[in-house]
């Protein structure tokens, strides 16, 4: 039966398009619940607002005339029964939430630019099938597009078997909309970071308990052996007690290494703003380091005059960061001496000062230095663990230079030693007064 009061599809549209404007600050809001409840409420909503905006057929009118429709083309690329431009469009392309419209003949009338960038393969106004291979999905896209209801299952992105996507499709039918025709729209998270963050998790806690439970086993065994075999035998005693000593230190040095840690990731969103001398800092760590490179018989050089540029920093953060650099080329180089330089690239880094930690050592294998700032990673498992190392050293540099929006540069060649540089932004210098003279910051 005709409407008299003109609403008809048009009505519809508005009531669809402030559904979606309500369902959008709602899947915002609910974003940090996951995919599940903001999804659910987004998904039924963008679906009713979806349908009405589709160029569907207005209702006649019988109380008068209305003016003829201005036919605008739709934009280019988009099939003829795609979504209509408008407010509605206009918030379904601002969506950070990739998402995709399909029709009951499953052709994909619409994919906003978020669906466009994840799925490169993706074609408006082809079958489903020539751009997605995953059984799960095709399989759920059927049902949906079948009997309606909601689905939700993982898949692996296909070309790409270490991305995987979560995917929340759900089928929707309006009968006064386009012949009730039924549409399944189709909303997706990228999932990748947060599984990968996930298995870091894991792998840290069972690598933790593994460097902790070797020295527990050692000293337990010793202690074992004292009460019994050995308990008159001094020379024994003596040298098991030296023994589980050092198995003490090395878990003392891993625990204070892992609240290191803790305490730097708690406050790597805040950016320092103690204004430091990096020629300055550099003095002070080799200086502290001195005895340890006599001991090894290794020369310490410094090329940086103090108090040398400024930067922004933690002071207490960089020292520790410079401190593992050279403490590493100590104990890796191979008795050569080690060098700690400043260095500047305009051309490659423009803004950013350096300081450069050299050695002459046996050098790291191109395959390893990847992977070299990775939590309990080490080239050589042994050679680490006779040299007092924990493995998160250069984790702890990282996450470092990453509170202070700066960079690690790793160059090794086998045989010709390596050189680690920590990337910092320069501070502009301070102006000069009237006398010629300019303020310098704190040493």
């Amino acid at each position: 039966m005709a409407r008299k009061d003109g609403r008809g599809a048009a009505g519809a549209l508005g009531v669809g398009l402030a559904t979606a404007g309500a369902a959008l600050l709602g899947g915002f809001a609910g974003a940090a619940t996951g995919l599940g409840q903001a999804a659910s409420v987004l998904g039924a909503a963008v679906a009713a607002a979806v349908a009405a905006a589709l160029l569907a057929r207005p209702g006649p009118v019988e109380a008068r005339p209305l003016p003829a429709p201005v036919h605008r083309p739709p934009p280019e690329g988009l099939p003829a029964r795609g979504l209509a431009p408008g407010i509605g469009r206009l918030a379904l392309e601002r969506l950070p939430t990739p998402l995709l419209l399909i029709d009951d003949a499953g052709r994909i009338v619409y994919a906003n630019p978020a669906a466009r960038t994840l799925f490169e393969r993706l074609r408006e106004g082809e079958h489903y099938s020539m751009s997605f291979r995953a059984p799960g999905f095709l399989d759920a896209l059927e049902g949906a597009l079948a009997a309606g209801g909601a689905r939700r299952f993982e898949f692996a992105l296909h070309g790409d078997r270490n991305r995987q996507i979560e995917a929340f499709v759900d089928g929707a039918s309006l009968p006064d909309l386009d012949g009730g025709r039924r549409h399944a729209v189709c909303l997706f998270q990228d999932r990748t970071h947060d599984l990968r963050v996930a298995r870091m998790r894991t792998d840290f806690v069972a690598n933790a308990s593994h460097e902790l439970r070797t020295p527990l086993s050692s000293i337990k065994g010793f202690i074992e052996t004292l009460q019994t075999s050995a308990k008159d035998d001094p020379a024994a005693r003596e040298r098991f007690l030296g023994i589980m000593l050092a198995q003490a230190e090395r878990m003392q040095r891993l625990v204070d290494d892992l609240l290191s840690l803790s305490r730097i990731e708690l406050e790597e969103h805040i950016a320092p703003q103690e204004r430091l001398a990096l020629g300055s800092l550099a003095l002070e760590v080799t200086e502290a380091l001195g005895p340890m490179a006599a001991e090894r018989g290794t020369e310490l050089q410094v090329g940086i005059e103090p108090p040398g540029p400024v930067v922004r920093g933690d002071r207490d953060q960089l020292a520790q960061a410079l401190g593992n650099l050279v403490e590493n080329a100590l104990k890796y180089g191979g008795g050569a001496p080690v060098s700690v330089t400043l260095e500047r690239d305009e051309a490659e880094r423009p803004g950013l000062v350096g300081l450069s930690v050299r050695d002459s050592g046996e050098g790291i294998p191109r395959e390893h230095l990847p992977r070299l700032t990775e939590r309990f990673y080490r080239v050589s498992v042994k050679r680490s663990r006779d040299q007092g190392g924990t493995g998160l050293g250069l984790a702890i540099v990282k996450h470092i230079l990453s509170r202070h929006r700066g960079e690690l540069e790793i160059e090794s060649e086998p045989g010709e030693g390596s050189r680690f540089t920590l990337w910092l932004p320069a501070e502009v210098e301070p102006p000069v007064d009237a006398e010629g003279r300019r303020a310098t910051a704190e040493a």
